[in-house]
C-alpha cells in the first residue's frame, strides 16, 4: 500500500510493478545500446519498437491502481481513469480482479487482482492460504472501499468522470510514427 497523503490510500499489484520495472530496465539498456552505437534508420526503427514495448509495459503492469480518498474513488486502468464519487458507489467485489459497482455501471480495476495459485488453493481446499495471499489483500481492499463508502457517501457528490490516459496514448502514437518513418527510410 502506498499513500499520497494521510487521507488517501493507494492499492496496486506489487508483483506487476516489479516485473514492469525489470522490463523497463532491460528496454532502457537496449535503448542505451542503440544510442551508443547509432545504427541510422534501422536503429531508429528498433528504438521506436522498444519504446512502444516500454510504454505498453508501463500501461499494462505499472499504471493500474486503486486510490481511495475522502472525495472519491479513483480507478486507474490500463488506458482510462474512472473518478467515482462515494455517493455513486453501490458496492465492490472481487472475481479475478476488483469490481466496483454503481447504479449506472460496473467498473473493473486491474490494480487489485487475484493470483490464480491462491484461487486454486481456495477451490481445492488444500493448504491454508497465507495471511498475505492475494485473496486476503483483495478482501482487505473491498472492506476499505465499503468503509470509505459508508463514511464519505454523504459528503461526496458529483458525477463519475472517465478520462483517457492521454500521455500514454500520445507516447505510443509518436513512437509508432517514428518507427514507421524509420522503416520507410531503411
Amino acid at each position: 500500500m502506498k499513500s499520497k497523503s494521510p487521507e488517501s490510500e493507494q492499492y496496486l499489484s506489487a508483483s506487476n510493478r516489479i516485473t514492469g520495472a525489470i522490463v523497463l530496465v532491460i528496454g532502457a539498456l537496449g535503448l542505451l545500446d542503440i544510442v551508443l552505437e547509432w545504427r541510422t534508420a534501422t536503429g531508429l526503427f528498433v528504438a521506436g519498437i522498444i519504446g512502444i514495448f516500454m510504454v505498453l509495459t508501463y500501461v499494462g503492469l505499472m499504471r493500474p491502481s486503486v486510490t481511495l480518498s475522502p472525495e472519491n474513488l479513483l480507478l486507474r486502468n490500463h488506458l482510462r481513469d474512472h473518478q467515482i464519487p462515494w455517493s455513486k458507489v453501490t458496492g465492490a467485489d472481487v472475481t479475478d480482479i476488483l469490481r466496483v459497482h454503481t447504479e449506472a455501471a460496473r467498473y473493473r480495476a486491474p490494480g487489485v487482482q487475484l493470483v490464480m495459485r491462491d484461487l486454486r488453493k481456495q477451490r481445492v481446499g488444500g493448504r491454508k492460504l497465507a495471511d498475505d495471499s492475494s485473496i486476503s489483500k483483495a478482501e482487505f481492499v473491498v472492506n476499505r472501499i465499503e468503509s470509505h463508502q459508508e463514511q464519505y457517501a454523504a459528503k461526496s457528490e458529483g458525477e463519475t468522470i472517465t478520462r483517457w490516459a492521454r500521455p500514454e496514448l500520445i507516447a505510443i502514437g509518436v513512437l509508432a510514427v517514428i518507427a514507421v518513418v524509420a522503416a520507410l527510410l531503411r
